[in-house]
């Protein structure tokens, strides 16, 4: 379950921060360190010296096509071997976000149409942001049918495969997307979900789609003309969603005495119409209460 690579420091630099604190950027011969990009947000971990010395690596970020491991502090000794370890963790929720992005990515093509094309994205181990291309808010039976395409896929377990070193006419043949405004060579890396999802991706990937337990949409909304945004949650994240949801209905059906669960949206509506109306008459009552004062008082009035 180690990330980790044995490596030494080839280079690095002082940088300035907010506040006038300063940070170092350090190259390494070699890295098992993921950096920022496609939309996945740069590996977090340490580098352990030889002689002991634990430096915690911060972020890591592209520049040149240089890893470049953002740390707090320089090791005591730059000269010395240090072993590469990467937050193992975290990088299987990133890289269980990331593969959730491809299987939603061809589901919303599946329910919307092929007009659909990823226009960005945001994977991090928290949740997952998708934006795509598409004329029109969604309803909610095709939020519900991508939802359940994406779990269906989960479900059947279907295996990763990754196509290195791929001719970019041989990946287009293949069938193979690619991400809005990325710039590809002439050799790419093609991530496959079996013959379903197939796209240009150099990101990090879980090996089979069981592995993501289960994904919940949790929004949809608007960008500007023409780009659409879900977001989502996967896996231990989303069942935690959905265990606090669950509670949450259980409370209201305790409050709104003998409701079932598919009746509370038209039962807190009859509820919500009902405080308004008696609003509105509670407002009545009051001015005509002050009106009734305010004549009491001028027949009272004294010169």
């Amino acid at each position: 379950d180690k990330i980790s690579h044995q490596s030494v420091i080839s280079r690095y630099r002082t940088m300035t921060i907010k506040g006038g604190k300063q940070q170092f950027q350090i190259v390494l011969s070699s890295t098992p360190f993921y950096a920022e990009s496609g939309g996945q947000v740069g590996d977090t971990g340490y580098l352990l010296g030889a002689d002991g010395e634990k430096v915690a690596v911060l972020d890591t970020v592209k520049e040149n096509k240089l890893h470049i491991h953002i740390v707090n502090q320089l090791p005591k000794n730059t000269e010395q071997m240090f072993t590469a370890q990467v937050d193992a963790t975290r990088r299987q929720l990133i890289s269980s976000n990331h593969s959730a992005t491809h299987l939603m990515h061809s589901a919303l093509r599946e329910a919307l149409g092929t007009h659909v094309a990823q226009k960005g994205s945001l994977v991090n181990s928290e949740y997952l942001r998708f934006d795509f291309s598409h004329f029109g808010k969604m309803t909610d039976e095709e939020l519900a049918q991508v939802e359940a395409r994406v779990n269906e896929k989960i479900k059947a377990a279907i295996g990763l495969k990754e196509y290195r070193n791929t001719p970019i006419a041989e990946a287009t043949k293949m069938g193979a997307t690619a991400l809005f405004g990325e710039k590809y060579g002439d050799q790419v890396r093609v991530v496959s979900v079996g013959d379903w999802a197939r796209e240009l991706c150099g990101g990090t990937h879980v090996s089979r789609s069981g592995q993501l337990g289960v994904v919940k949409l949790l929004s949809e909304s608007s960008l500007g003309a023409g780009v659409r945004r879900v977001e989502a949650l996967v896996g231990a994240d989303a069942y935690k969603f959905l265990a606090r949801e669950h509670i949450l209905l259980n409370s209201l059906t305790e409050i709104i005495k003998g409701a079932r669960v598919e009746e509370l949206p038209e039962r807190i509506s009859d509820l919500v119409n009902k405080i308004k109306e008696i609003e509105k008459e509670l407002a009545t009552l009051r001015t005509d209460a002050a009106l009734a004062k305010s004549s009491e008082l001028i027949k009272n009035v004294k010169k």
